[in-house]
């Protein structure tokens, strides 16, 4: 049998584990925050009812963005979005300015949210809870400096739990939102003068409103982990752009309908004091709630972003790597979330007005953006080799649509506030001061601008790959001590099948949600090193056994979730995984890895555990015939193994039966051992096996679980098919095969077919969304 022999480079691959829904909730999760239920008041004082018009125009620049940025996150998708982006295209002088630029704007951004929660929870719920009154100015800044202290810690230390609590919140706040404009607009707003102070100052306040709109740079920075980026990247911008932009239209016009511009401009807490005057105390304290945890999570957000951001810049020579350097505990950067958090206490406690706040963040994503938009032309271009774009600008919109993306950047950049500018340009400058001292001379980067103004014609590259699919088994390694087993396992199902097969060993190293994916491969030495032997051992094993063996190294936030993704890409036939040999009957029955992989996976799964005779091949091997749906699988994996021996193997099928009575109490027809040897050769002839492939042996009991466990002892090797369902709520594999893989001293493998169990509403929804 002709057989598929690759030996893989080892290149670190990162698990692409967000599918749409997470990456809109990421980019989401930063726009509704505080941009919606803080700056209603600083707006309507600028341009009164007519800042709707400066939201819409926020939305429709930054919808201009999103088609740059789509294209650039698939095209080069690296950690650290617009910042690689500019960086690659423009060179590192500008990749300097725009990394500074991001992460500056990041924590503005980052100190205007907490400012915003201090505000909310202490003028806000201070109505409800009379504690919480009477602290002014002074106690809004105190309260800013601990949530934002708490939440650099939460990062630093890695809380796990921070990212779905966050899809809790977003979700929540877009339910509220939904039914404050609702009863808003039932309530009928009327609006007075619209445009009060001029078409000047509604172009002034879309630099100001601007840092509401900076949320969908984060699934940007998320480009290498997004699952089907050339579909759910660019969906997931559009959508994490127009939502908000409709929200944020639809607040201004019930805000500014329901109460005067003069009552709407002098509150701290706008959108709970509109919905006072249409839901009373009740719909003003859910908005108060709401906006406590918006600006909550949209700080988190942005803490997360700027590390992100940092480590990219480290990684192209822009930044010093000390400032990157992953804590050996925590597996965070600690350092970069240190730096950001303190910068952001910094900002609150010297008093930087929260406008002053949102306006330098906007200003920098502005200056972000035009570049981007630079970038995606002369990537277009110049055309380098590594850039093919899963999606592209479509063509009647290039180069239309950068350059009016540049336009309106530069345009909003001009109408804004002299300090704003001031604070921008410093920054800026310090960004060019900082490449000219030191990274001019480390940065390898280059520019394509000149190949942009001169392009070279374009060079196409051919290849050949193998005629039809080959049988594919996928083997996850992580234990030395078993590696060579579940190889040698592989290589008997892959030399057992007809035409060309493979084995693709896989290594999974597990990242917490506070640090990139790219960034844990960078600075975990001692993990990727470990990694790297696994799968160098697992290739030695390969050419030992004569069969073909690819590697995948992979870093990822969920191993298991990291598997099913690669028995998909792959199209396995089979996945392979060992076993510890134990239950818990706690959050998981078989192992948080194991559990998912063989709840869902759309191919043979089979679970392997070597008992105390590990790393010896077996010579009596007996398989557990039942009728079971899945006894064929666990007969054809026992049959490829033992072919694997070259005949010094003993194959024997093994079937209890219970004692039978007739109606009246005679012998029944077919005596019991009959009916065990029948359903026996039935199996086999279901499996493909011959008559003189195997030995019968029967056993007739009244306790059948007890019969097995005393008969699985005597053999080297036991295969038994899985009597469990596609739940993973009880068993994955069914509570007897389970048993039997704690308390047999041997090999067991427990095999079962493709999950085939019915998907439900919310599966096929989820299921939906991320395909």
């Amino acid at each position: 049998m002709p057989v598929r022999f690759v030996m893989s480079g080892g290149e670190q691959e990162l698990a692409r584990d967000l599918g749409f829904l997470e990456a809109y909730t990421i980019g989401l999760g930063t726009m509704i925050g505080a941009g919606i239920f803080v700056l209603p008041s600083i707006a309507a004082e600028q341009a009164g009812p007519a800042s709707m018009l400066a939201f819409l125009g926020g939305g429709l620049v930054s919808l201009l963005a999103a088609l740059s940025l789509s294209e650039l996150a698939t095209g080069m998708p690296k950690a650290g979005g617009s910042y690689y982006y500019v960086n690659r295209a423009l060179g590192p002088l500008f990749g300097s300015i725009v990394g500074w630029g991001m992460w500056a704007g990041l924590t503005f951004a980052s100190a205007f949210y907490m400012i915003g929660f201090g505000q909310y929870l202490l003028p806000g719920l201070g109505g409800y809870v009379p504690l919480l009154t009477g602290w002014g100015e002074t106690g809004i800044t105190v309260v800013a400096l601990s949530m934002a202290a708490l939440l650099t810690g939460v990062n630093y230390y890695g809380v796990k739990e921070t990212g779905a609590l966050q899809n809790v919140i977003v979700l929540s706040l877009v339910a509220l939102i939904v039914a404050f404009l609702g009863l808003g607009l039932l309530s009928g707003p009327t609006i007075g003068e619209f445009n009060p102070q001029g078409w000047p100052a509604v172009a002034a306040t879309v630099g100001t409103v601007y840092v509401s709109f900076i949320g969908f740079e984060v699934i940007a920075t998320s480009a290498e982990e997004i699952e089907n980026p050339s579909r759910n990247l660019p969906l997931a911008m559009f959508a994490a752009v127009v939502t908000p932009t409709l929200m944020y239209v639809g607040v201004m016009f019930v805000s500014t309908g329901i109460l005067s511009v003069e009552a709407l401009a002098a509150s701290r807490i706008p959108v709970a004091d509109v919905a006072t005057a249409f839901l009373g105390p009740v719909g003003a304290l859910l908005m108060i709630v709401g906006a406590v945890l918006a600006t909550v999570s949209s700080a988190n957000a942005s803490i997360l972003s700027a590390a992100r951001v940092n480590f990219a810049m480290g990684r192209d020579g822009v930044l010093i790597e000390w400032l990157n350097d992953v804590h050996t505990q925590f597996r965070t950067p600690y350092r970069s979330i240190t730096a950001t958090g303190i910068l952001t206490l910094v900002l609150i406690a010297v008093g930087v007005g929260i406008g002053t706040l949102a306006e330098v963040a906007s200003f920098m994503y502005l200056v972000t953006y035009a570049l981007v938009h630079v970038a995606v032309i002369v990537m277009r271009r110049a055309s380098p080799r590594e850039y093919d774009p899963a999606f592209r600008i479509p063509d009647p919109l290039f180069p239309i649509a950068p350059i009016l993306g540049v336009l309106a950047c530069l345009a909003i950049l001009v109408r804004m506030r002299w300090t704003v500018q001031a604070i921008g340009l410093v920054i800026v400058v310090a960004g060019i001061a900082w490449y000219l001292s030191y990274a001019r001379s480390r940065s390898p980067s280059g520019s394509l601008v000149g190949e942009a103004i001169a392009p070279r014609p374009a060079m196409m590259a051919n290849g050949e790959g193998i005629e039809g699919e080959p049988y594919r088994v996928i083997v996850p390694v992580a234990n030395p001590n078993t590696e060579r087993d579940l190889i040698r396992m592989a290589a008997a199902s892959a030399h057992a099948n007809d035409g060309p097969a493979e084995i693709v060993a896989v290594n999974v190293i597990e990242v917490p949600q506070q640090t990139s994916l790219a960034q844990d491969l960078a600075f975990e030495e001692e993990r990727v090193e470990r990694q790297r032997e696994l799968l160098d051992a697992a290739r030695d094993v390969a050419a030992d056994l004569d069969v073909g063996l690819r590697t995948r190294a992979i870093a990822g936030r969920n191993v298991g979730t990291a598997i099913l993704d690669v028995i998909e890409e792959e199209s396995a036939d089979q996945v392979l995984l060992g076993w510890k040999g134990f239950r818990s009957r706690r959050e998981h029955v078989l192992g948080s890895t194991i559990d998912p992989v063989v709840g869902r996976a759309g191919c043979d799964t089979t679970l392997a555990t070597f008992g105390s005779r590990e790393d010896q091949e077996p010579e009596d091997v007996v398989v557990l015939a039942g009728e079971g749906p899945h006894a064929p699988v666990a007969t054809r994996r026992a049959t490829e193994h033992a072919d694997a021996a070259n005949g010094d193997v003993s194959l024997t099928m093994f079937n209890v039966q219970e004692p039978v009575e007739g109606d009246d109490g005679s012998a029944p027809e077919e005596t019991p051992a009959e009916r065990g040897a029948a359903a026996i050769d039935d199996l086999a002839e279901t499996a493909g096996l011959a008559p003189g492939d195997y030995e019968r042996r029967v056993a007739v009991a009244g306790n059948v679980e007890s019969t097995i466990l005393d008969v699985v002892d005597e053999y080297d090797a036991v295969y038994v098919g899985a009597t469990g369902t596609g739940s993973v709520s009880q068993a994955v594999f069914g509570s007897l095969p389970e048993r039997i893989g704690e308390t047999a001293d041997g090999t067991v493998v427990m095999a079962r077919g493709p999950d085939e169990s019915p998907v439900s509403i919310r599966e096929a929804v989820v299921r939906r969304l991320e395909s």
